[in-house]
């Protein structure tokens, strides 16, 4: 269990550490969608939780208190630096998407399977890259709302592919 508190934190210090680096106006920019899919994916672990999709093996009271350290370092600001970089040119974002979440559903799970981190249940591998692909359309199109309704979009121009 001590291993998993020094993965926890880590996981959690090393997105929130990477923060200045996506630069503030990023940050204001895509903040927004990020909190919005973290909450998504919260209420998502409690629904996967009773369902038994996954299983964390920690010594907290739920899985779900199992993921926040996933849900609130690399997805939160994994989110922002995945727009950053692709917002605009959705086919990219859609491919940079797919690879991103393959690495974790493939790699990924498969390692925190082997140090006792974290183990898919009543999901498959395949099932959990298409949880993971309606995450990437439901952030993507968020932020494509958003920025209609903020300056953000109306400050840009029509340059920029919309979803």
């Amino acid at each position: 269990m001590k291993k998993a508190s020094y993965l926890n934190i880590g996981m959690v210090l090393l997105s929130w550490l990477s923060l200045p680096l996506l630069g503030e106006k990023s940050v204001k920019r895509f903040i927004l969608s990020s909190l919005f899919m973290s909450l998504y994916i919260i209420f998502e672990f409690r629904f996967a939780e009773k369902r038994k999709w996954w299983w964390f093996p920690i010594s907290l009271k739920s899985n779900f208190l199992g993921g926040l350290p996933i849900i609130l370092g690399p997805f939160l600001i994994g989110s922002m630096w995945i727009l950053k970089f692709t917002y605009g040119k959705f086919n990219l974002y859609l491919l940079v998407n797919i690879l991103v979440d393959s690495l974790f559903t493939y790699f990924g799970m498969e390692w925190f399977k082997k140090i006792g981190y974290a183990y898919l249940v009543r999901l498959t591998k395949f099932q959990l890259s298409l949880v993971f692909l309606i995450k990437s359309f439901v952030l993507y199109g968020f932020q494509v709302i958003y920025e209609k309704f903020t300056k953000h979009g109306s400050s840009r121009g029509k340059t920029e592919e919309s979803f």
